[in-house]
């Protein structure tokens, strides 16, 4: 299924790594037409090793691919007429890369007034607005290595969380420029920023100093709201998070595992007390599950209606019983021979799911078919081929 509202909605995307893929990939996930521009000898994402090999396959699914050269006049002359009949651009260059171009927004929004034009960058404009970003460098920048890391030793999030969330609030400017365009005809400049995105990931915690008038400490080196709110080793080494983050909840986790001696202490009777007793209720409760089973401890959890979890590494999700189940895995071709289930985006809709239409594009695998529809030759295609203005086709 996709959305019908979007099915006849054309984007193009001028995008690499993470950003600009991220927010292309919920509007083609939605059903819009997009189409991916990547260099002639294709987007160097497709490229990387180590931690960067699952981005080009998990953020480009759904896409069309048009290999292009965007220095040669004959490449750019394919761009403006592709943006004439566009809704939406996306692109995550670096700043200023599209002007150079002579594809910025003043000269694609004086060709097609209708044209969303969102620029997804490091910063949205103020005082750092021309500085190169990263999404490493804004966790540091907005204090999320902070929080994260022990006491003096800032770490970064294990995935690349800023990218996909102003990935994800960029595709959400969008629909709204695009619901304004309903009402008004015309189309408009979006921006999205990583370092803004960052900032109000930790909105909660910045409450925390004029609110108590001391510096918030990073989350590893304080106990959190709840005394029992934290992984546990069980008999057979794995790691099982147990959450208590109510009275009811002790009350139960309490009678389930067998506890009446703790249920009766009355200075753990209340939140904030066992939040006062950390320290010796983390040592009992660690000693406790440390002589039980994996599975007991499950079973216990579950019977409570307790929040838990077995601490997983991202590998055993590939075949997750609840997302397998629910439908939230798609079959994606991530390789030459090689495909595996990776998530599809998170919504669920009274119709029915969403659905995977295309897998990730070779590199300029639909360049023909694309100029064709722009009313180019077969002979004008196969000229441009061979002076190395497009790449791929059939």
């Amino acid at each position: 299924m996709s959305l019908p509202s979007f099915a006849d909605l054309k984007v193009i995307e001028f995008s690499h790594a993470i950003l600009g893929p991220s927010c292309g990939l919920i509007l083609a996930d939605l059903g819009m037409d997009v189409l991916k521009i990547e260099p002639v000898e294709g987007d160097p994402t497709r490229a990387l090793k180590g931690f960067g090999v699952g981005y080009f396959p998990m953020f480009n699914r759904n896409k069309k691919s048009l290999a292009l050269n965007l220095k040669s006049d004959a490449g750019r002359a394919i761009v403006l007429k592709l943006a004439e009949q566009a809704d939406v651009l996306l692109e995550n260059y670096a700043p200023g890369t599209m002007d150079r171009l002579g594809l910025g927004y003043e000269v694609l929004s004086q060709l097609n007034p209708r044209l969303i034009y969102c620029a997804l960058k490091g910063y949205l404009p103020g005082p750092y607005e021309k500085r190169v970003a990263l999404d490493e460098v804004v966790q540091m920048q907005s204090g999320i290595a902070y929080m994260t890391g022990p006491v003096g030793q800032p770490l970064r999030a294990g995935v690349s969380v800023v990218d996909v969330l102003a990935g994800a609030f960029s595709a959400l400017g969008v629909l709204a420029a695009l619901r304004e365009r309903d009402r008004t005809g015309r189309g408009q400049l979006v921006r999205g920023g990583l370092f803004e995105s960052a900032a109000y990931l930790v909105g909660q915690h910045m409450v925390y100093q004029p609110l108590l008038g001391e510096p918030i400490p990073p989350m590893p080196g304080k106990p959190r709201s709840w005394a029992i709110y934290q992984p546990f080793e069980t008999r057979d080494g794995d790691l099982v998070f147990v959450g208590v983050t109510s009275d009811k909840h002790w009350q139960r986790f309490c009678e389930v595992f067998n506890r009446p001696d703790l249920l009766a202490d009355e200075s753990l009777a209340t939140n904030n007390q066992r939040y006062h007793a950390f320290e010796r209720l983390t040592a009992d409760l660690t000693a406790m599950f440390k002589q039980m089973s994996t599975s007991e401890v499950l079973a216990g959890c579950e019977r409570a209606e307790i929040p838990f979890a077995p601490v997983a590494r991202p590998e055993d999700l590939l075949e997750d019983p609840h997302l397998l189940a629910a439908g939230a895995l798609w079959r994606v071709q991530v390789g030459e021979a090689v495909s595996c289930n990776l998530p599809a985006l998170p919504l669920a809709f009274s119709r029915g799911r969403l659905e995977l239409r295309r897998q990730p594009p070779k590199v300029g695998e639909h360049s023909a078919e694309v100029l064709r529809a722009l009313g180019y030759t077969e002979a004008e295609i196969a000229q441009l081929k061979r002076a190395g203005v497009i790449g791929g086709c059939e």
